[in-house]
């Protein structure tokens, strides 16, 4: 009998049935709050009533139209209504399906446009599980080790993580802008950097926000030198932190942003969007796809944009993750055990430490299980596994907060004592 590779570990024993807003239901009919949104995917939360009847009509209308070879109206339509929500200046879309092909075909279009060969990624970043994704990806070695030789060409820089190095915020900057600048001098010239790669908010890396003298450094040097300022807002993008895309907070001006996740409330869909004269450096039949720009997904997204601004989804988030987070740093000031908890938005994330700091990976995985079986789905993430975090729906409201912060605090209470 045929069964899931054992490789997959499941954060949860939960078997869902039916999913309806923040809530998820088991085949035996019990309940639970969803801090989870398919890591942050379902935006509009599980099944919203828009969603589903935008994508049950285009099921009967045209469900695959391979892109390159026909166009769709929902492609369409979504390419025009993208251009009203994009950074000003980003004109052009390629679509795929997952986070990962977004990843890879900005690394293509960026070596391709500049005619250099390295990137600079960002240490806890993560930008997926394909070979170029995973090389530029950081987070965690289990997402790059064991199938080497990786891509050539990547180069790491430090991100700001003031908790991690133990400073404060401008000490830490100060330090990652000063190491970016001798990685310029000692592994990649200026002149052989095609792009950077970064998160506005470090995902699996641990929820850890940038901040804008830190981006704004980065966009100073990529104008000095000729390189591409690509944003990776796979996790951040549709109104996730607060705003519509996470680099907002920073006031910073992308040439590539990255989209995925959130955009159509749980179908495949992703891509990257750039300027037309960007896009054009491309060489020719450099992109393309089988499934990119599926009629259903985009229908879907279409939808998930609607109701995005029909509900304030957006104001919802900052609202209500500024209610999160407060409510998790209360409870995290009251226990030992958590030695930090950080966020924006609807990502707010609580790092389980011992009482020297290090890593506490194994009160931060019983906290999640725990959790769980009391109702309340959650994930950990960070180079150890040590964080939990919590990703709610975009739709959740304050009595659905008010209910996941007093499990959690009851958790912690029996748990991390």
């Amino acid at each position: 009998m045929a069964q899931l590779s054992p490789l997959l570990k499941q954060a949860t024993p939960v078997v869902v049935d039916h999913g309806e807003g923040v809530y998820l239901f088991d085949s035996d009919g019990r309940r639970y709050l969803d801090f989870t949104a398919g890591i942050g995917v379902t935006s509009t939360g599980h099944c919203h009533p828009k969603v589903v009847q935008a994508a049950q009509e285009q099921v009967g209308k045209l469900i695959h139209g391979q892109y390159t070879t026909v166009m769709h109206q929902p492609m369409l339509e979504l390419t025009r209504r993208l251009g009203e929500v994009l950074p000003p200046g980003l004109d052009s879309l390629f679509y795929s399906n997952s986070g990962s092909e977004a990843v890879e075909a900005a690394l293509r279009l960026s070596r391709q446009a500049t005619g250099r060969p390295n990137v600079v990624v960002f240490h806890g970043g993560f930008h997926g599980r394909t070979v170029a994704a995973s090389t530029m990806t950081t987070s965690g070695t289990r997402f790059s080790a064991g199938f080497s030789p990786l891509m050539s060409g990547v180069h790491v820089a430090p991100f700001p993580n003031a908790y991690r190095y133990g400073w404060d915020e401008r000490t830490a900057t100060e330090f990652a802008l000063r190491e970016l600048d001798y990685l310029f001098a000692t592994l990649s010239a200026p002149n052989e950097t095609a792009a950077f790669f970064i998160e506005p908010v470090l995902g699996e890396g641990g929820y850890v926000p940038a901040n804008t003298a830190f981006l704004q450094g980065l966009r100073e040097r990529a104008d000095e030198h000729g390189i591409l300022l690509v944003i990776d807002e796979i996790q951040t993008g549709f109104g996730r932190t607060g705003k519509f895309w996470g680099h907002d907070h920073f006031d910073v001006r992308p040439d590539i942003v990255l989209i995925a996740k959130g955009l159509a409330s749980g179908f495949p869909i992703s891509g990257i969007a750039a300027s037309k004269e960007l896009m054009s450096k491309a060489w020719p039949g450099s992109q393309g796809g089988t499934y990119g720009g599926n009629a259903v997904a985009c229908a879907a997204a279409l939808a998930t944009l609607e109701v995005i601004q029909e509900e304030g989804l957006v104001d919802n988030a900052a609202a209500r993750g500024l209610q999160l987070l407060e409510g998790a740093r209360q409870i995290g000031d009251k226990t030992p055990a958590i030695g930090d908890v950080r966020g924006l938005g609807l990502l707010v994330g609580s790092e389980f430490t011992t009482p020297d700091g290090k890593p506490d990976t194994a009160t931060a995985q019983a906290a999640q299980k725990e959790a769980a079986a009391r109702g309340l789905l959650m994930l950990t993430c960070g180079a150890h596994m040590n964080v939990v975090r919590m990703i709610p729906a975009l739709v959740v409201n304050s009595e659905q907060i008010d209910e996941a912060l007093g499990i959690w605090a009851d958790v912690v209470a029996d748990v991390a004592k």
